[in-house]
């Protein structure tokens, strides 16, 4: 299927205004956990929306993508969040803290990180839908990437869910075929793929949306925002810190379902639920913005916000410029797309605009891989570990690896820590790796282990290996140590050399 320039810039610039738009309505109401009786705007806005880290921190990765296009990945993006994004809070500050003391992505999102399972990724899922529209297999690993610098578990099933459904929106209209795209690039058991089906559930069975909401938020408590405002019900538990993507999520889906393809009766719902009301209603509007176009939203919601974009999160320095409007930021897509897509997605030799090829609606959901012995293939789950918090992905031109630390990087004295390394062979020739550590002082593998040859076979370009090492610290001198290993691969020039840092407790 193949889509016009000018029919992906509507429903890119849609997106961008549903943005804005729901992050306008909700924001004077993030955080208020009862119910409430939004209708319209409430505050005096002069022709500009409200600002929002849900599209401002989005404006950073456009900056990364326009410099590095699709070979950005998490420890790119966590250079730019220590370059240019100065807020500490919740899980922003603990990510940047990880990284500060020489944790990579992805265990600058999961380790010492309460908020591993909160809001800040899906809320910034939209950048990697517009950049790969049509593909929800791309949008959804770009943003799991993302994700994992700043979140673990639910944080990023939630991201992905959310740039899966966003990217198949420029296809696929149909609210529930949508939602299970989306799904299909999560786990069945996670948080967020449960609150999901619960709304859908409790819509199909003509339950009414408070009480829908209700059930939601008994099934799976959140902790989000601390003023208690509105309609309280103390039946509903108060959950755990940080763990909020999953319910808020759910109000993100009660809002489109409930609100009956009318958009501000859909946009006031997922506002009046409470909770996370700007980053619900924010995400809401940019999914509308993509199914029906900039065109499609109404414009009583438009006119009074305008097209400015309003930042709260950012440092730019002289040579980093953000977009400053809708119709910039929607031109910068625009012009960036073809270095981020695939070529084979793109017909560049079509007049004076490109046109992009996207999946049609049977190739939109994720498939488990096939396996067989002339084209044996990593599906979504297995290629980008979502699963494995603690394992960091690098990447040469003959091999991808994985480091998995397999828990929390943090060692006690004689006590033995394990971690596991895979390998996946990029080209159709085998190939001999020397494995070798560099230790601090003190600290011992076994003999045989400090340095061994692993052999990496082929299978047409996806052979497979692994080894386990059992470290023994024996002492900790200082309360963060380095280690180091060091991967060469025989007859190649090829070296990866992999820093790994341990703290005590």
């Amino acid at each position: 299927m193949w889509i016009s320039q000018q029919q992906v810039r509507d429903k890119v610039e849609g997106c961008w205004i549903g943005k804005n738009i729901g992050g306008t309505l909700g924001g004077p109401f993030e955080g208020v956990q009862g119910i409430l009786d939004v209708g319209f705007y409430t505050q005096e806005l002069n022709g500009e929306p409200m600002p929002n880290d849900d599209l401002d921190l989005q404006l950073a990765w456009l900056v990364a993508v326009e410099r590095f296009g699709n070979q950005v990945n998490s420890n790119i993006l966590g250079e730019y969040w220590l370059s240019h994004i100065h807020p500490n809070w919740s899980e922003y500050g603990f990510c940047k803290n990880n990284m500060r003391a020489g944790l990579m992505p992805p265990l600058s999102g999961s380790v010492n990180n309460s908020h591993a399972n909160s809001n800040g990724a899906w809320i910034r899922s939209e950048i990697w839908a517009c950049l790969a529209p049509g593909h929800p297999d791309v949008a959804a690993a770009y943003a799991t990437e993302d994700a994992s610098v700043d979140h673990s578990q639910e944080g990023v099933y939630s991201a992905a869910f959310c740039a899966a459904l966003q990217s198949a929106a420029f296809v696929e209209s149909d609210k529930f075929r949508l939602i299970h795209i989306g799904l299909s690039y999560i786990p069945d058991d996670c948080g967020v793929a449960q609150g999901v089906r619960l709304v859908m559930q409790c819509y199909s069975d003509g339950v009414p949306w408070k009480q829908a909401r209700k059930r939601l938020f008994m099934a799976l408590p959140h902790h989000f925002g601390a003023r208690m405002e509105g309609e309280l019900d103390p039946d509903i538990p108060v959950g755990e810190v940080g763990y909020d993507a999953p319910a808020n999520i759910g109000i993100f889906i009660l809002g489109w379902l409930y609100g009956e393809d009318d958009f501000g009766q859909s946009m006031c719902l997922a506002v009046n639920c409470g909770a996370d009301t700007d980053c619900t209603a924010a995400t809401l509007g940019a999914v509308w913005g993509i199914i029906h176009g900039a065109a499609g939203i109404p414009a009583q919601w438009k006119e009074p916000i305008g097209r400015s974009i309003k930042t709260i999160c950012l440092n730019g320095d002289m040579y980093t410029r953000f977009p400053s409007t809708v119709d910039e930021l929607t031109d910068r897509i625009l012009n960036i797309m073809p270095k981020f897509l695939d070529v084979s997605h793109l017909d560049l030799i079509h007049g004076d605009a490109y046109r992009i090829r996207m999946k049609d609606a049977s190739e939109l959901h994720n498939k488990p891989p096939i396996r067989n012995y002339l084209h044996p293939q990593a599906g979504f789950h297995e290629y980008y570990y979502i699963n494995r918090p603690y394992a960091i992905k690098f990447e040469t031109p003959i091999f991808y690896c994985w480091f998995d630390y397999q828990q929390e990087p943090a060692l006690q004295s004689d006590e033995p820590f394990e971690v596991l390394v895979s390998f996946h062979n990029r080209i159709d020739v085998p190939h001999m790796l020397n494995l070798k550590w560099v230790l601090p002082e003190g600290w011992s593998l076994p003999s045989h282990a400090r340095e061994t040859m692993l052999p990496l076979p082929h299978h047409f370009g996806a052979g497979r290996a692994q080894v386990r090492f059992t470290i023994q610290p024996n002492r900790m001198e200082r309360a963060k140590e380095d280690a180091y290993l060091d991967i060469r691969v025989e007859g190649r020039h090829t070296r990866l050399v992999i820093p790994a840092t341990f703290y005590a407790f």
